[in-house]
């Protein structure tokens, strides 16, 4: 490995080693771009790596808020802007009791380079709170969102950084962080907050967009190894608005998703998850923001195994993890590969360990990363902040073509990054490098600070 590379991994061990998820990913990152190192020594003497781990700017700050009983209640938020080199600050929020200040920072530092695989003009950021919006009212969690922006506010805009939702955080809760916004401004800069409701400058399939996107990506991995989704079998974790939408674009383009998971257990569904019955009642179940994904089995008379996850099974063709980060460990991945699985796509943000990758890769798997597969759907924020500028909102199939030409563009520019530096077909550098190159070049012409 460059000599350079393995200096700045030794420094974010050593000045980072309390905050794992944030090293596993630089060092996933820095190890795969490598070889860019190699042929750009001006890099090393820019110092570009060490400028790079650490974010421009990091937010923490106090959020107060009064329960339904008028019990004042105090939790912390986090904004971090990581690197504003192409673009404005772009990134979730995400509001969830075990969010710490690793998490935000290595979620605002993959955001840097899945944002640059897109090819729009947008910087890296990311935020939340350990707030967990769960069995919470509406009016807490109005509340809470009321707080949460009047401390953010002042470093936010169309122009600065540009927040959406993730994980606990969707439609209800940017339409209280925006409204929040606009009465502290008094402006309407719709174009602040990505993932808003169509009364109010929100774009056409965004709740669906990383899912849409993460079935386009599986398309072209297929297609690569003359494959096709036709009468495929899907097992995905979790339930949200990404699985949600996995589930949608899998059932319109001929295969079904047979498993989802939960923090109780998982479902099976021989039958898939197709019907719009069916993928109705995963809507209703994810915006209530219930945890009793077992109701699911009750309704349609399938299998519900509870406290157990489905790593393993062998009656599907293409794993995607799409829950959180860490949840496919190495015994998972041994599980994995014992089952015959050959492809597995990350869509959630790093939900394998490190040494879960390295022994699918080592035993056959196609693993293609999180950041090119759930890039879908900050590139369709993107075109949300496009039709504010522009006052308009495209059709759903308008904005669904442009997300599946995007997803095209990431994976070949990932397959052409991983040729160019001799990689063969490795999906994860390529995505690495292929992020990366515009990043660093933007930083280098900009100068030192």
């Amino acid at each position: 490995m460059n000599r350079y590379v393995e200096e700045v991994i030794a420094y974010v061990k050593d000045k980072y080693a309390d905050q794992k998820e944030f090293v596993q990913t630089v060092e996933e990152v820095f190890t795969s771009i490598a070889p860019v190192i190699d042929r750009h020594p001006e890099y090393e003497k820019a110092d570009l790596l060490k400028r790079m781990v650490e974010p421009e700017r990091f937010f923490r700050f106090r959020v107060v808020w009064s329960d339904d009983e008028g019990k004042i209640n105090t939790n912390v938020g986090w904004r971090c802007q990581f690197n504003g080199a192409i673009g404005p600050y772009k990134g979730g929020l995400r509001f969830k009791k075990n969010v710490n200040e690793s998490i935000i920072k290595f979620l605002g530092f993959e955001q840097t380079f899945k944002n640059s695989l897109t090819g729009l003009p947008i910087g890296g950021a990311k935020g939340g709170s350990d707030f967990d919006p769960a069995g919470k009212s509406d009016g807490e969690i109005m509340r809470f969102c009321q707080s949460f922006m009047s401390a953010l506010y002042r470093y936010i805009g169309p122009d600065i950084d540009v927040p959406a939702g993730d994980i606990g955080v969707g439609g209800r809760e940017i339409g209280y962080l925006y409204g929040q916004y606009r009465h502290l401004k008094g402006t309407f800069e719709n174009g602040v907050l990505t993932g808003k409701g169509l009364s109010y400058g929100g774009s056409l399939i965004r709740p669906e967009a990383t899912g849409y996107g993460a079935i386009y990506y599986l398309e072209e991995v297929l297609k690569a190894n003359n494959d096709t989704l036709e009468g495929k079998k899907i097992a995905v974790s979790g339930y949200g608005n990404v699985s949600w939408g996995i589930m949608k674009k899998a059932a319109q383009l001929g295969a079904k998703v047979t498993y989802m998971s939960g923090s109780q257990g998982y479902i099976h569904d021989e039958e898939g998850i197709c019907s719009d019955e069916k993928l109705n009642f995963i809507l209703a179940l994810r915006e209530s923001n219930s945890k009793n994904i077992k109701s699911y089995a009750e309704k349609f008379g399938c299998e519900f195994v509870e406290n157990a996850k489905f790593w393993g099974v062998d009656d599907v063709d293409i794993y995607m993890p799409a829950a959180t980060q860490n949840e496919v460990d190495l015994e998972d991945a041994r599980k994995i590969v014992k089952a015959g699985i050959k492809y597995y796509l990350e869509v959630s943000n790093m939900p394998t360990t490190a040494e879960a990758i390295d022994y699918l890769r080592n035993n056959g798997v196609i693993v293609a990363p999180s950041k090119a597969v759930n890039a879908g759907g900050v590139g369709v924020s993107a075109l949300e902040m496009a039709q504010n500028s522009q006052r308009l909102i495209w059709t759903a199939a308008e904005v669904d073509e442009r997300l599946k030409v995007m997803m095209q563009d990431i994976y070949r520019k990932s397959v052409d990054a991983a040729a160019r530096y001799g990689l063969g077909y490795d999906l994860i550098a390529g995505a690495n490098i292929a992020g990366f190159e515009k990043v660093a070049q933007a930083m280098m012409e900009q100068g030192i600070f």
